[in-house]
């Protein structure tokens, strides 16, 4: 059933099974949101959604939804979902995503990387337009958010390979990621330019090296990696996320980047405005066809 009470306002948090998306996902709890939370592992799923109700605000309100996000059709069945539980969505957290250890394929013959890092979260914002439009209409300008989960990692892809955006010619899994990553960059920037007039702004950050299981799909090397960082705690970029959801500084200015609520500044290939347009357009040829 649809419902809209103007004094809770409504967050969307993808991958929030577990790692940054359920950290973020108490928060908003914590402070009465009403939280709509995607994942993907069922077991994993109820166990989160048993942890948000225990630990939301009176007043508070949990969905949560499953889906795969490397699957066009879960995207779109899950935005539709959405629409059947608000009619308004204030912020939207488009953190769902991850690394593989090879080539994957998705049933509609998408890169698994490419899929579920860029195109689900492109897809899932598009869908959701009209919910973010209608609460940006009786909302203050600025405070309808659309927040991008980026990384450090954009830093090592120096360009878009546009003649084969999903690698399907070369693929190396850590390079797939790193350009899935410079593409929530340049999608924040496209879809900033885009809603700015209509009062709603987009911003892109990058969460640090994170204690989670990103990398448990992930090469060997990768994990061996990560096992031999310093890593922090889901609740620290998770703090990031919520400031970006309600700071007033954060809600001008969009299609920026911050990283543990500050600015940062992102590689040159981050800033390329002629690129964000190009990969808009190519996103939405690709899309055409699943």
């Amino acid at each position: 059933m649809t419902e809209h009470h103007s004094d809770r306002r409504c967050v969307v948090v993808t991958g929030a099974s577990s790692g940054i998306g359920k950290a973020s996902a108490e928060a908003f709890a914590r402070i009465g949101w009403h939280v709509i939370a995607t994942g993907r592992d069922p077991g994993r799923c109820a166990s989160a959604e048993e942890d948000l109700r225990a630990i939301a605000a009176h007043g508070a309100r949990v969905d949560f939804l499953r889906g795969d996000f490397a699957e066009m059709a879960d995207v779109r069945r899950i935005a539709a979902e959405i629409a059947g539980l608000t009619d308004r969505v204030h912020v939207l957290v488009n953190n769902a995503g991850g690394v593989r250890d090879g080539l994957y394929m998705s049933s509609e013959g998408l890169e698994w990387t490419f899929a579920a890092n860029h195109l689900a979260p492109f897809l899932l914002t598009r869908e959701l337009l009209p919910l973010l439009e209608r609460a940006a209409l009786d909302s203050a300008a600025g405070t309808v958010r659309v927040i991008a989960v980026s990384s450090l990692g954009h830093m090592q892809c120096q360009a878009m390979r546009w003649d084969d955006l999903m690698m399907l010619e070369d693929f190396n899994a850590g390079p797939a990621y790193c350009q899935a990553k410079l593409a929530n960059l340049l999608f924040t920037r496209e879809l900033d330019r885009r809603l700015a007039s209509k009062g709603i702004v987009a911003q892109a950050m990058h969460p640090g090296k994170v204690g989670s299981n990103f990398s448990s799909h992930g090469e060997a090397s990768l994990q061996t990696y990560m096992a031999s960082q310093d890593l922090i705690p889901p609740e620290q970029p998770a703090r990031t996320i919520v400031w970006l959801a309600t700071a007033p500084e954060a809600g001008q200015d969009g299609g920026r980047y911050f990283y543990d609520m500050a600015q940062a500044e992102p590689a040159p290939q981050g800033l390329d405005d002629e690129a964000a347009q190009r990969l808009w357009q190519e996103s939405e040829r690709i899309l055409e066809t699943v």
